[in-house]
């Protein structure tokens, strides 16, 4: 009863009295969610279409059926422009459920990026690639669910005792920008280097439920990774993704061996067939009145099945709050497909 009390309390005291500007959807595996990490991603594939569904489940094990449910679904392709280049055109819903109080928050968004082809030859490629979204979010919370300090007594909720407070605007629309742009470099097969910087939430949108103004900070994301084989079957490819906004900062950081586990499918590419990785992540950030603290250690797995992939990671907390939540952190699954059509062209990007 303390956890569920404590949990509900933190809840209650992020969505309600401090400024909700810093709360964006989280994934562990950010690499399989390329629209949601940077717009300039977008055609970013070796095929012509790619779609991706992603689910994030966290703090079940201790608030049970109020755990923090977050999705996504995209869907983006190529175009051809000229000989090398590349135009992208994607889009996606996702959404975030937090808690009790249903805190919920959904987005529809568009995205475009024009991909340059800067140099190459053969199956070598480098590439810069820019890109922008925008879309529109709904953010909501249920009142009639909220929970206040004096309906707490001697450690138990009494909806009888105390009062609510008025929040005048319980749901609500906002329009949201985004742009971005990333290098990437394609040596060979199993061989590739990526790094992008991304801008979210340019025009600072307004998100307050109590009719105020709190600005939605912009959050500045830097990510880099790649590839590289150490023999015929086995490559690693290591990544990396910052991410500031308003006070708060985050590192994920970690390596998968990705080994290979069977021939590339006929009139396919050699970025496709079938593919087995396994990884481990670390991820710290900063206290806000100074120093780091340790937040997860999340371990990840993939499988590869020409177009096919799946992912599942777990995050396998170590910050302060594990002594509540008994180390359990979340789980977060991941699918891919990619239609790769009857081109003949080259395609030169990384295996994200």
């Amino acid at each position: 009863m303390r956890r569920t009390l404590l949990f509900a309390l933190v809840g209650l005291f992020l969505c309600i009295t401090v400024k909700v500007n810093a709360q964006d959807i989280h994934f562990s595996q950010f690499y399989m969610s390329p629209l949601n990490l940077n717009p300039a991603m977008t055609g970013v594939i070796n095929c012509d279409q790619r779609a991706v569904v992603n689910y994030r489940n966290q703090w079940a094990g201790v608030i049970g059926a109020n755990a923090y449910n977050t999705y996504s679904a995209s869907y983006d392709r190529k175009l051809a422009v000229g000989r090398d280049d590349y135009f992208g055109v994607g889009g996606t819903l996702w959404g975030d459920v937090a808690g009790s109080t249903k805190f919920g928050t959904r987005q529809a968004r568009l995205s475009f990026a024009y991909t340059k082809k800067i140099g190459g030859r053969r199956n070598i490629g480098h590439y810069l690639s820019v890109g922008a979204d925008a879309g529109m979010t709904q953010r909501r919370v249920n009142t009639s669910d909220l929970r206040w300090p004096t309906q707490v007594s001697n450690g138990q909720f009494d909806p009888s005792q105390g009062t609510s407070e008025p929040i005048p605007n319980a749901e609500f629309l906002f329009a949201d920008f985004s742009g971005g742009l990333i290098w990437f470099s394609n040596f060979g097969e199993r061989k590739s280097l990526y790094g992008g910087v991304a801008l979210h939430h340019i025009n600072q949108a307004n998100v307050s439920f109590l009719g105020r103004q709190e600005s939605l900070y912009s959050r500045l994301t830097v990510h880099a990774g790649g590839e590289y084989p150490l023999n015929n079957k086995i490559s690693i490819k290591p990544d990396f993704i910052f991410m500031a906004q308003g006070p708060h900062k985050e590192v994920n950081a970690g390596a998968s061996v990705r080994l290979k586990m069977g021939p590339v499918a006929r009139n396919s590419t050699e970025q496709l067939g079938q593919f087995f990785q396994i990884g481990a992540w670390y991820r710290v950030g900063n206290k806000v009145d100074g120093g780091l603290h340790s937040d997860a250690i999340i371990l990840v797995s993939r499988f590869e099945l020409d177009r096919y992939g799946i992912g599942f990671s777990y995050d396998y907390n170590v910050s302060q709050l594990s002594a509540a939540a008994a180390g359990n952190g979340s789980f977060e699954l991941s699918l891919t497909y990619l239609i790769c059509g009857n081109s003949s062209r080259g395609v030169y990007c990384p295996v994200f």
